[in-house]
Parts: structure tokens; sequence; C-alpha cells
């Protein structure tokens, strides 16, 4: 990891309303060769931080209009700049001020009078921590652009990870799941596939059934894709939905022939929507079906026991409450669903 002065030096928000506060603070900073900007209430630094890239904020919580507590809790609400490590600075001692300013999100806390060695100490804690956290949004960066670019060699999958990580958010969120799943959810839809950078596109892009051999290295994606997110421990809950989202609830699907519950609810929620996007977007070997012919053709594969009725009903509320048609049935040989997938999908 390079070092914090390597690169440009980080950018460090101060806000106080106190121009004696804001000149002390200045001073002790740019001791350390940091970028300092100066806020002289909470207006400004709010609007400050949707400018200019921050590395950290030190605000005052005693500011007129908006107070520090406010600042921060409008910084860590935003999905960009909720990272940025935030420092109250208080001449408060109470409990209560110190627990709204962790409610409120804050990373750590100076008490007036501010000595500089502890100022120094605290802000090169906070910047390394934040340096870690660039360097994983960076890694995270890498992999979906690879996932994107792997979908991209085929125009029959444009947008369909995008859809992905929609479907299946909207999808958890009606379940009730936790936050942390649905991000999990959000990131696996890009990356859920990422590991078909290891099959040929040969194979990749086959219109047709695929031989034996074929499928077998096909079947492998799930496992590579795994292994290569496995370094970023922020993927922890990310790594089960890649490497069974082509899991069937009868043990018929890959890579480990998992079964019923065995099969994590997030993989399954990803299973749903995946199959569902595949037969409503066109393919080489056929055209887009309608909301209503896929999930007739879903609901028959309910049937054989391949996905969770529960979760396909749930999705089907979620189309149908945004605007799809009254449901028909599909085309139909010989009373039979006309499934137009191959078997690899």
């Amino acid at each position: 990891m390079t070092s914090l002065h390597e690169t440009a030096p980080p950018v460090i928000l101060i806000a106080d309303d106190e121009e004696a506060n804001r000149k002390m603070l200045l001073d002790m900073l740019r001791r350390d060769e940091y970028e300092v900007l100066l806020a002289k209430d909470g207006e400004e630094a709010v609007n400050l931080f949707a400018t200019v890239k921050v590395d950290l904020a030190l605000l005052d919580v005693m500011m007129p209009g908006l107070t520090g507590f406010e600042v921060c809790r409008a910084i860590k609400a935003n999905p960009e700049t909720r990272l940025v490590p935030v420092v109250l600075i208080t001449g408060l001692g109470s409990a209560n001020d110190r627990i709204e300013g962790i409610e409120c999100g804050a990373d750590d806390f100076l008490k007036k009078p501010i000595h500089r060695e502890e100022l120094s100490a605290r802000v090169r804690s906070l910047l390394r921590l934040k340096q870690f956290t660039d360097e994983l949004e960076s890694a995270e960066t890498v992999l979906f652009s690879l996932a994107l670019s792997i979908e991209a060699k085929d125009p029959y999958t444009e947008g369909h990870c995008a859809r992905l990580s929609k479907y299946s958010i909207e999808l958890a969120s009606a379940l009730g799941l936790p936050e942390d799943l649905r991000v999990a959810l959000r990131r696996a839809g890009v990356v859920h596939d990422v590991g078909k950078v290891a099959v040929p596109e040969s194979i990749l892009l086959k219109p047709g059934r695929l031989t034996p051999e074929e499928r077998k290295i096909m079947e492998q994606h799930p496992i590579v894709g795994e292994r290569i997110c496995a370094p970023l421990r922020s993927f922890r809950q990310v790594l089960p939905i890649i490497r069974h989202h082509h899991e069937k609830l009868d043990g018929s699907g890959y890579p480990d022939g998992l079964k019923g519950d065995a099969i994590p609810i997030t993989a399954r929620i990803m299973t749903t929507v995946d199959v569902y996007d595949s037969l409503t977007t066109d393919r080489p070997y056929r055209s887009a079906l309608s909301s209503e012919q896929a999930f007739s053709i879903i609901h028959e594969e309910v049937r054989r026991g391949w996905w969770d009725a529960h979760l396909v009903e749930e999705l089907r509320k979620l189309i149908v409450n945004a605007g799809s048609k009254k449901l028909i049935d599909a085309p139909r040989i010989n009373g039979a669903p006309l499934v137009t997938r191959p078997p690899e999908l």
C-alpha cells in the first residue's frame, strides 16, 4: 500500500463558525502537509462535500444553522460520502453528546482544547483506514469492470447485470431481507457470472446446444467466479450467490447439486430473477417472451421441482404491480409448455 503522501495530499475539511478555531486547526494540519478546506458553517460544509472530494472532515458540533451532528448525518446518509471519516469537535463532555455523535455516524471525537499531537495521530489513523477503504473500492471496481466486459461480449445480454441487481434488490426488499443481504445481492447481480472469463468465447457465444464436454466447461464458471472474488472480505456474503445461482431445488443444478433449503436464500433469489430475465430478453435462438409467457414456463419448472415457488410468486407480484398485463398461458405444443431455452441456462 502506498503511503499517504506518495500521491496527492489528503483533503481535510474543517467546519467551524469561529475563525480563530479554523485558523488554529489549519496551522496544525498544514504542518503535516495536508490540503485543507475551510467552511464557516454547516451549510457551507455540506455544499463543499457536493463539489470536492474530501478525505476527512473535522466538524465543530455547535454551529449556527446546521450543527456538526446534522452535517455528519448528511455525510453518512449519502452513499458517495458515507465512508469519509468524520471527527466531531466539541467542548461538551456529556455522555448524551457522544451518544448522539455515534448515532449520527461519527468516526471519532476530539474535545476542546485540542492538542496538536492528538489531532495529528487521530487524523493519520483515520486517513490510513480511509486508504484501505479506497483500495477495497478500487478492487471492487476492477471486478465490476471485468464482469461488465464479459457481458459486453454478447449483445443479447446487454443490461443483464443491471437488471439482475435491480430485480434481486426489489425481491429481497419485498421479502424483508436485511440490508447486508440486499447489498450482497446488488453486488452479485453484477459479478454473478464473472467466472465466465475462463469460458472460451466459442462456448460462451454458441447459439445452439452445448456438447457434454462444453457443458462441463460452462458449469465450472460459478466455481471460478467464487475463486476470483474470494480475496475481497467485503464479498463474504456475495460468494454463496456466485457459487450457487445455478442450483435447482431438486438437486439437478450445478456446481454442487444442492437441494432445497441447502441453497442459500440469496442464491435462490438470484436464480429466480436470472431465469425471468433470460426468458424476457432476446436471445439468438428466440425472441424475448412476454412476462405472461415467461411466468407460465417458470411455473411449469416449479412443478418439476427446479425453482422456489414462493420466490417466483413474489417476483410475479412485483412484475404485475409494475404494470404487467394479466397473465396468460404461454404457447403450448400438444398440451405441454413450449420451453424455448437451451439446457445450459
